[in-house]
């Protein structure tokens, strides 16, 4: 499943339902077919979305010397930071002007 979400504040952000549901899990709120984040939710959001991207490059960087050590390549595989860059982008630009984010509609 493919969610969009849209917010006058920006520009639309396509997520194909994994990432999506990762995000959601990482925000504490169940993923429905449609929704609204508020302008009060945002920021407490934002805070959660950025804490998770850098707990995830911590763990990477460690898993990296840790692979270094073993003398072994290290995996490519998406970061959350980079996947989830457009919809943390989205939720800033929807703070700063004061508008919510739907999904759905």
């Amino acid at each position: 499943m493919i969610y969009q979400f849209r917010s006058k504040a920006g520009p639309d952000v396509i997520m194909l339902a994994d990432l999506t549901q990762r995000i959601f899990d990482i925000l504490g709120r169940p993923l429905e077919p449609r929704g609204i984040l508020t302008v009060e939710q945002l920021p407490a959001l934002i805070t959660s979305l950025e804490n998770a991207i850098l707990k995830d490059l911590e763990n990477r960087s460690k898993n990296n010397v840790d692979d270094q050590e073993n003398l072994e390549k290290p995996k490519l595989a998406d970061r959350l930071g980079q996947r989830a860059y457009p919809f943390l982008e989205l939720m800033k630009q929807a703070k700063s002007k004061d508008e919510p984010i739907m999904w759905g509609v």
